[in-house]
């Protein structure tokens, strides 16, 4: 029994990849450049692309369990259809989809549209799957320190319904038991779907809080302004991302990210611990 790990070199996908070898599984990992992989001992390495249908029969060979998960690119949707219809032609009924928290109602955002567009695939051709939909993930404040602290504000406009910001590494373990579950069942398990958030719904005022609290000296939440979002963020992106980051922000303020009731008890029961702590991920990464 093997489970394939696709996006297996980044940060959720590498956490999947840890996890799974931590509990004896048969992994094998999809990535572009086999020399950049630098994973546990035992994982086999195959080289292939989304988008190359010879490489994916391939990798997917022999394959009993597979985790999809599809970087943000302009051919995100298409990359999803391809890899689940090769492996339904190979026989992979046990399969494990990073989707994302309200990809039924950010409509206008790219990439949440393209994940529903995928949930509805798996759904309507009645495929074996668990649909994991993680909320905005903690890692990525990494990206925002320098700015919370060389400036004294915390730039993302996350507005004030709240996120229920949710750590990669709690994403890889529910990942790992949920494919694991699936794998070691004798018969191919229905359709379920988990949302995956952290412990606690954040908002904006909320968050500069704790970072003045970590840094011990005021961090203020300076409120919304989506152009300059935009901009900023076309510094680091190409346009169309930066657009895209920048229609989510706006539905993050408009409807915020909000999980369902019993959701946090449910992953807290998977694990068999606390859900890690946004507090905890800022000082980490301040230290």
């Amino acid at each position: 029994m093997t489970i394939l790990v696709t996006g297996a070199t980044g940060n959720v996908g590498h956490n999947v990849v840890d996890q799974l070898v931590k509990r004896g599984a048969d992994v094998r990992a999809l990535v572009r450049d086999p020399a950049k992989a630098d994973f546990p001992a035992g994982v086999a390495v195959v080289k292939g692309d989304l988008l190359d249908v010879g490489s994916l029969r391939e990798a997917f060979s022999g394959v009993t369990s597979l985790f999809l998960l599809n970087a943000v690119v302009p051919d995100e949707f298409t990359q999803a259809l391809i890899a689940l219809n090769i492996a339904r032609e190979a026989g992979i009924e046990r399969i494990v989809y990073l989707s994302v928290i309200h990809s039924d109602l950010y409509v206008n955002v790219p990439h949440f549209a393209g994940k529903f567009g995928v949930e509805r695939m798996i759904e309507a051709m009645e495929m074996h799957a668990t649909i994991l939909r993680p909320a905005y993930f903690i890692d990525n404040e990494v990206m925002i320190k320098d700015v919370v602290t060389g400036y004294g504000i915390y730039p993302m406009p996350i507005g004030t319904k709240g996120l229920a910001m949710v750590d990669a590494r709690d994403i890889g373990e529910v990942a790992a038991i949920e494919l694991l579950r699936r794998e070691n069942a004798p018969d191919p398990l229905p359709l379920n779907r988990i949302n995956l958030v952290g412990p606690e719904t954040l908002t904006g005022p909320v968050v500069a809080r704790i970072w003045s609290d970590v840094l011990g000296r005021e961090i203020a939440y300076p409120g919304e302004d989506f152009a300059g979002f935009e901009q900023n963020m076309q510094q680091a992106m190409p346009s169309w991302m930066a657009l895209d980051m920048r229609v989510m922000a706006e539905r993050f303020v408009s409807d915020g990210m909000v999980p369902e009731e019993g959701d946090v008890e449910r992953l807290t029961t998977m694990l068999g611990r606390p859900l890690r702590t946004y507090r905890d991920f800022a000082a980490q990464i301040a230290g």
